[in-house]
């Protein structure tokens, strides 16, 4: 994976919560590290519902949510709170919306994709719909405007379908897969885990969970010559 220097490259999809973990760490790790003006994230699509030709069924979610979101309470989780029916079928919108928004900046990028997170996980907000995504983007201090301008345009759906190919090349293991200069890369940084039982009628257990030095290992490879843009 060829990684620009000041970079960490994140595939990852935005309706997994094992993403929405790796992400609120690398954002914390970061500005722990004192390394927010010199690591940008650059958020690529792994789009789930592509790669499997269907949507994550809302049963795993369930499942999963609980036992991720245990392991940082602080990146923002809930059980959904709507109608079931109301529960987002597709992140691909979303996961362009992200893409789109690097005309912006890697920081307007990064900012709405752990936006849109928190607001699947942490607030029920359904991000299939475009009109949460903008609403989302206007509050995460990204333009709105310029980004409805995009995804009307269609100007970052060609590079969700390259980000696609990637997925399914077999360098990336899965969402999420962060890399940094140089050839360093983790899937699912820090944590080992397993299914008790059929996906849909068990659960996920966490056989390991150590995030510290992975994630300072990616982000001081990438702060290496890495400055801000």
């Amino acid at each position: 994976m060829d990684v620009a220097p000041g970079t960490l490259v994140v595939f990852a999809d935005l309706g997994c919560p094992w993403a929405h973990l790796a992400v609120h760490r690398l954002h914390t790790t970061r500005a722990a590290l004192g390394l927010d003006g010199h690591v940008r994230f650059d958020v690529r699509a792994f789009p789930l519902e592509l790669v499997n030709e269907m949507s994550t069924p809302k049963l795993i979610l369930d499942a999963e949510t609980p036992v991720v979101g245990a392991l940082e309470p602080g990146a923002g989780w809930q059980m959904w709170q709507r109608p079931s029916y109301e529960y987002p079928v597709s992140t691909l919108l979303a996961m362009e919306a992200v893409e789109a928004t690097k005309e912006q900046g890697l920081r307007a990028s990064e900012r709405l994709d752990r936006a849109l997170r928190v607001a699947l996980f942490g607030q029920s907000r359904n991000i299939t719909m475009r009109h949460e995504i903008l609403a989302v983007a206007e509050e995460s201090g990204v333009d709105a405007d310029a980004l409805k301008g995009a995804l009307v345009g269609g100007r970052a759906r060609a590079a969700i379908e390259r980000h696609l190919e990637v997925s399914l090349g077999g360098e990336v293991r899965g969402s999420p897969h962060v890399f940094a200069p140089g050839g360093l890369g983790a899937h699912n940084p820090g944590v080992e885990r397993h299914w008790l039982g059929r996906e849909g009628a068990g659960f996920p257990v966490v056989t390991r969970d150590e995030p510290g030095a992975v994630y300072e290992s990616l982000l001081r490879r990438a702060a290496e010559g890495g400055d801000d843009d």
